[in-house]
C-alpha cells in the first residue's frame, strides 16, 4: 500500500469505529498486503539460511549476526523474518522517497542543480564519481540534501513517543502514557525558522552542513538542522547509514545527470512541475511524490563510461556474491 493508502487510524483511534467501506475497504487491502509481506519476509530468511549451509559463505550480514546469537536472543521464526523485512523496508522506502523528493525539486529549481554540479565538478572532475570522503568538500551538496529532507519531510509526523509521566506544556495537560507526535512538517515549515518555507532555498542551511547525528545532539534547537530522523531516544537508529546513502546517491546523480522538467510529447512544451504538497504528493505515514514528468540525461560520454566501469566493479565485488 502506497503513501496515503491507509486512513490515520493509529493517529486517531476513534476512526476504528467507522465502517471500513468509508475508507475503501482498507482492512481487507491491509490484510492482503500483510499476507504478501509475510511471504516475502519468510522467503528472505529462508534464503539466508540456505546460503549459510554453504561452507564458503561469509556470514557478515545483519541477519547472520541475529541467527548466530539466536540461542541467546530466543526469537521465533516470525520475529526473525519480520525483523529482516522491517530492516529492508525501513531503509529502502524512506531513502528512496527522499531521493525522489530531491529529483522532483530539481525539475523546478534547476539553478540549484547547476550550482551543485559546479561544486561536484570542482571537487571530483570527470574521472570518477563522488565518494563519501568528498563530503566535507561539498558543503553545497550537503545543504541540498538537508533542504530536500526539510522541504518534503519523508515522515511528516515522525513516529509516536509516549509520555512517561504527567506533564504540562503551554497550559496543556499531557497525561502519563499519552501518545505524543512530533509535528515535523510544522517544524520544517515554520517561517520563524525557515523563511519562505515552500521554496527550495539552500540559505536555510547556511553554516549547518555538519552531519545529522552531531546536530541532533545539540541542546540549542536553533542549531538543529532538521527533524527528518526524528528526535529523542526514538531517533532513527540508522541515520548514520541513511545520511551516507543519501549523500552517495544524490551526489552521484548530480555528478552524472542533467535533470529538468518533463516535456509534453504532443505539444513539445515544458510540463510545469507540480510540487504542491497537497496535489503533487501522497500523504500517509510516509509523504511521497506522486508520479511526475522528468527529463534526465547523462552529462557527457566520459561520465557514461565511468558509470559503466563503476557498475561493473560493483557487480564483480558485491552483486556476484548473491543470487538474483
Amino acid at each position: 500500500m502506497g503513501p496515503g493508502a491507509a486512513p490515520p487510524v493509529d493517529l486517531f483511534p476513534i476512526f476504528h469505529w467507522l465502517p471500513e467501506k468509508f475508507w475503501g475497504n482498507w482492512i481487507q487491502r491491509s490484510n492482503r498486503v500483510g499476507s504478501n509481506m509475510n511471504k516475502l519476509h519468510r522467503k528472505l530468511l529462508s534464503e539466508i539460511r540456505r546460503r549459510r549451509e554453504n561452507p564458503t559463505y561469509q556470514r557478515n550480514s545483519v541477519m547472520d549476526s541475529v541467527l548466530d546469537q539466536n540461542e541467546k536472543l530466543g526469537l521465533t521464526d516470525h520475529q526473525m523474518y519480520f525483523f529482516c523485512g522491517v530492516l529492508v523496508e525501513g531503509a529502502s522506502d524512506t531513502t528512496a522517497t527522499a531521493i525522489l523528493s530531491f529529483i522532483h525539486a530539481m525539475t523546478k529549481w534547476t539553478g540549484v542543480l547547476r550550482k551543485a554540479q559546479e561544486e561536484v565538478d570542482r571537487v571530483v572532475g570527470e574521472g570518477r564519481s563522488p565518494v563519501w570522503e568528498d563530503y566535507d568538500r561539498m558543503p553545497y551538496v550537503a545543504a541540498t540534501i538537508k533542504e530536500a529532507m526539510r522541504w518534503r519531510a519523508v515522515v511528516p509526523l515522525a513516529f509516536p513517543h509516549a509520555a512517561t509521566e504527567d506533564d504540562w506544556i503551554d497550559g496543556y495537560f499531557i497525561p502519563k502514557g499519552s501518545a505524543v507526535y512530533i509535528n515535523v512538517w510544522g517544524l520544517h515549515h515554520d517561517p520563524a525558522y525557515f523563511s519562505n518555507p515552500e521554496m527550495f532555498d539552500l540559505d536555510h542551511f547556511k553554516g549547518k552542513t555538519a552531519l545529522a547525528p552531531e546536530l541532533a545532539s545539540v541542546t540549542d534547537v536553533d542549531l538543529r538542522d532538521h527533524y527528518g530522523y526524528g528526535s529523542g531516544r526514538r531517533i532513527c537508529p540508522g541515520m548514520h547509514l541513511a545520511e551516507r546513502n543519501l549523500f552517495l546517491a544524490i551526489a552521484k546523480l548530480i555528478w552524472a545527470f542533467d535533470i529538468g522538467p518533463g516535456i509534453d510529447e504532443k505539444t513539445g512544451l515544458t510540463i510545469e512541475p507540480d510540487v504542491d504538497p497537497q496535489t503533487g504528493y501522497q500523504e500517509g505515514l510516509i509523504l511521497g511524490a506522486r508520479p511526475f514528468a522528468c527529463r534526465m540525461s547523462v552529462r557527457s560520454e566520459a561520465r557514461r563510461d565511468v558509470i559503466v566501469r563503476e557498475f561493473q566493479k560493483v557487480d564483480a565485488d558485491v552483486f556476484s556474491k548473491f543470487e538474483f
